[in-house]
């Protein structure tokens, strides 16, 4: 299957928390990383997630907002860092391309945003991205 959801990174589960309806998915990224998904307690048993299921972890541009450094005080659990490799810029719009350890992110944000937060290519940056935002697919 073809997805338009440029963003799929892959990882291993390392654990699944259930609740009544929603269960966190933690992932180790091939990059060492780990991030949380929050996911149905149906989609978990119906992928069969449970420690130590390879999966990808899919993430639309959109839904990846940036930072210059790693931010406190904040509920997102997920911050990546990375570095920039590539700006497309448009009239409203800009596709940031972020290499992270073991693959790389997709971010559109705000033209305005890319500009006040100054970025370039080669800029560290933090990718930020909610627990609920993070889907997960199984091979």
């Amino acid at each position: 299957m073809s997805l338009s959801i440029r963003n799929q990174i892959p990882g291993t589960v390392t654990a699944v928390t259930p609740g009544e309806v929603m269960a966190t998915v933690k992932v180790r990224l091939t990059g060492g990383q780990e991030i949380t998904a929050a996911i149905t307690l149906e989609s978990v048993e119906e992928l069969g997630l449970t420690a130590g299921t390879a999966v990808r972890a899919l993430v639309k541009s959109t839904e990846v907002s940036l930072a210059t450094a790693p931010v406190q005080g904040l509920s997102i659990r997920n911050q990546l860092p990375g570095t920039i490799t590539d700006i497309a810029t448009g009239d409203a719009m800009a596709s940031v391309k972020v290499a992270v350890e073991g693959g790389e992110l997709t971010s559109a944000i705000t033209r305005d945003a890319a500009t006040d937060l100054g970025l370039t290519t080669g800029a560290s940056v933090v990718a930020l991205i909610k627990s609920t935002e993070v889907s997960l697919a199984t091979a």
